[in-house]
């Protein structure tokens, strides 16, 4: 498997997400993508979206996801409560709040506000877990930030057991490029 575009937010930022090449691949023109060259039925899949990803993995591998049905599900519902809710709100709170170019309190705040909200409900659930789906490490555990939505200047709602979490899931494996957190300009 191969990512459909290389991790280099350099190349990202030139625009080859927008070439026809990669517009096949992604119809939305955004990283992450992935073509599993042996896709399903031995043909090329190519795939958009990371919690598309991580499932289609998860399914191919037999692994990234606890064995148990139930053990399965509350890691997909970690994933999904990214993608629905973290990953989006995150992104619109931090535009807001600090990459805006104009003043606009009302974005700040909604955005804001909830992602506080759901830094409080991650703060809970690692009070009574070590990770997001329980006490065993999942692939879908990464997918939710942790510290990430603090880096930088200025931070919504630091919590330090979603930091610790972000720190462990870090320990397990390699860095990942698509973590970083580019400047401001």
């Amino acid at each position: 498997m191969r990512p459909a575009l290389p991790r280099s937010q350099d190349r990202h930022r030139k625009g080859d997400q927008f070439t026809p090449e990669y517009v096949a691949i992604n119809p939305n023109s955004k990283i992450p993508s992935i073509v599993d060259p042996e896709g399903p039925d031995g043909e090329p899949l190519a795939l958009m979206e990371s919690g598309a990803i991580l499932v289609y993995l998860a399914g191919k591998t037999g692994k990234f996801l606890p064995p148990t049905s139930r053990g399965k599900y509350d890691a997909l519902q970690w994933l999904m409560f990214q993608m629905g809710g973290v990953g989006p709100t995150f992104g619109q709170a931090h535009h807001f709040m600090r990459a805006k170019k104009d003043e606009i309190p009302y974005g700040s705040e909604r955005y804001g506000k909830e992602a506080k909200r759901l830094y409080a409900v991650m703060d809970r659930q690692l009070t009574k877990n070590e990770y997001f789906p329980g006490s065993t490490p999942s692939r879908t555990s990464p997918s939710i930030p942790g510290s990430r939505a603090t880096s930088g200047t200025g931070s919504i709602y630091p919590i330090i057991r979603a930091s610790s979490a972000g720190t462990r899931a870090s320990a397990r494996g390699r860095p990942w490029p698509g973590m970083a957190v580019p400047p401001l300009n």
